[in-house]
């Protein structure tokens, strides 16, 4: 019998209940055939607007590992996520390195928790909503915070860094 980790006991929400953060777990039932992204099938099952829930992308800047989170309607401006940590050159890290540096899985890679504090960048529209969606640290959990929250936990910078 497999045992699956409870949600609040990611490293994720851990952060969130030592910072004191008000949060709401928010779980679906992940479908692994789905042809939608991660992102954009936890819009669906969870019934929000896909441009309050944000992808969490590793990439490579310079020879550093850089997170950038975004909307999942759109797309990772490698050139401004670049641009926004003072880097010349930015590439999407590797998947391995990327659960590597952040102890999580892809599709469960959230800002939050993770194994090593890599410098993050949030795109700046999240900042147009009184809560947004990131993931709890495993498929099939999200969790909703205030932006505000999101960026002070992470230590995040934001900038346009998403494109339609």
């Amino acid at each position: 019998m497999s045992r699956r980790a409870a949600p609040a006991g990611t490293p994720a929400l851990r952060a969130l209940q030592q910072a004191g953060v008000t949060h709401t777990v928010r779980e679906y039932t992940h479908d692994p055939r789905s042809e939608l992204s991660f992102g954009m099938e936890a819009a669906q099952a969870l019934g929000v607007d896909a441009a309050r829930v944000l992808k969490t992308l590793v990439a490579e800047v310079d020879g550093a590992l850089v997170v950038g989170v975004v909307p999942v309607t759109g797309e990772l401006d490698l050139k401004a996520l670049a641009a926004a940590v003072g880097g010349k050159r930015a590439t999407m890290a590797e998947p391995a390195a990327a659960e590597r540096a952040t102890g999580y899985v892809l599709g469960g890679i959230s800002p939050l928790g993770q194994r090593r504090r890599l410098t993050t960048v949030v795109d700046e529209t999240a900042l147009e909503h009184g809560t947004v969606l990131v993931s709890a640290g495993r498929r099939g959990a999200d969790v909703e915070l205030a932006p505000a929250d999101l960026i002070a936990l992470t230590g995040a910078r934001t900038a346009r860094i998403g494109r339609p």
